[in-house]
């Protein structure tokens, strides 16, 4: 079986052979996705880890440790320059000339095309964070205007690449960072007022062209997954079991959603103990997955951003291959 159809029933809860990998980066593990950022990079200069003014001009500082840095700079830092404000272009040839070429690279795998930074953190990323915060009291008819304006423009760019690209896409990698290590940025009727409907509105256009939705969001977001699903969320991209509470979170949510999960990156990888590593694996196996799919590996792919050794990357993995056919290995006991 190609891995595009594994990953898709994953997804899909039905019944994948073995556990999909998203990795791209060992030889001796499976490597089912293809992975595009292209569509991410700024004309103005910015590409992840590079620094520098992005086309939203917002400018981005990184430091000495590479990695993608954070808005110094807030283009509307001042509501005055909320009326000449205008935003990228989404039909701007420059987000797509590169994507061709990877595609006719992905082979049989399934292919994620990215589009990072969306409502919450495009919207602090203009306003400046503790602002964008105070806006939602303050300021609402001016955040609903640049909220409607962000979506407006992804909306625009989806409908390019499926004009370009159509059914060589499998599925799009959002993300909207939502938690902090205790809970949700903001409480549900703040997020059902300014977000639920729009990401409705956005997920069910991923959806019309055929692509599953993939949500990136770090946090502990425990209480925004049920309705994060509801609005059309397909995969998780969680990389913090151990912030979201490993056993009690799987055993509430596995099999509602497919979560695209690795190890946690802030405290069991960072430790870099074998045993550890080697059990969190098996428990997110048990826990986070069931005999129809439901979860796909991933790899952080960094390990220096994170403090990670290589060699434990390896172990993780290694741990993950043993666990590739758990539950048909379960189901014979």
């Amino acid at each position: 079986m190609q891995s595009r159809e594994i990953v898709r029933r994953a997804i899909e809860f039905q019944n994948p052979p073995r556990l999909p990998f998203w990795q791209e980066q060992l030889e001796d593990v499976p490597d089912d996705v293809c992975s595009i950022w292209e569509m991410d990079r700024a004309q103005a200069g910015w590409f992840f880890g590079d620094g520098g003014m992005d086309d939203w001009g917002c400018r981005w500082q990184i430091t000495e440790i590479k990695n993608m840095g954070q808005v110094v700079e807030y283009p509307l830092a001042d509501w005055s320059a909320l009326d000449r404000y205008k935003p990228p272009d989404p039909a701007n040839p420059y987000y797509f000339e590169r994507i061709g070429p990877l595609l006719d690279e992905a082979w049989d795998r399934y292919v994620v095309v990215t589009c990072h930074f969306n409502l919450i953190e495009r919207l602090h990323m203009l306003r400046g964070f503790a602002a964008a915060m105070e806006d939602f009291y303050l300021n609402p008819d001016r955040v609903n205007r640049i909220l409607d304006m962000i979506l407006e423009f992804k909306l625009k760019l989806l409908d390019e690449l499926a004009r370009r690209f159509g059914n060589r896409v499998d599925g799009i990698f959002l993300t909207d960072d939502w938690g902090t290590q205790r809970g949700t940025l903001v409480g549900m009727d703040t997020f059902e007022q300014f977000f639920a409907p729009r990401y409705a509105e956005l997920f069910k256009a991923i959806h019309d062209y055929g692509w599953h939705v993939i949500l990136h969001s770090c946090g502990r977001i425990n209480d925004f997954v049920s309705r994060f699903v509801e609005l059309g969320v397909d995969v998780l991209n969680m990389q913090q079991p151990q912030v979201y509470g490993l056993v009690e979170f799987g055993e509430k949510f596995k099999g509602k959603v497919c979560f695209l999960t690795t190890v946690d990156i802030q405290s069991t990888l960072p430790r870099g103990i074998e045993g550890e590593v080697r059990e969190e694996v098996r428990q997110l196996v048990k826990h986070w997955s069931t005999p129809k799919g439901g979860l796909i590996v991933f790899n952080y792919g960094d390990d220096a951003v994170i403090a990670v050794r290589p060699e434990i990357t390896q172990i993780m993995f290694d741990e993950f291959v043993k666990q590739l056919n758990y539950w048909q290995q379960t189901s014979e006991l």
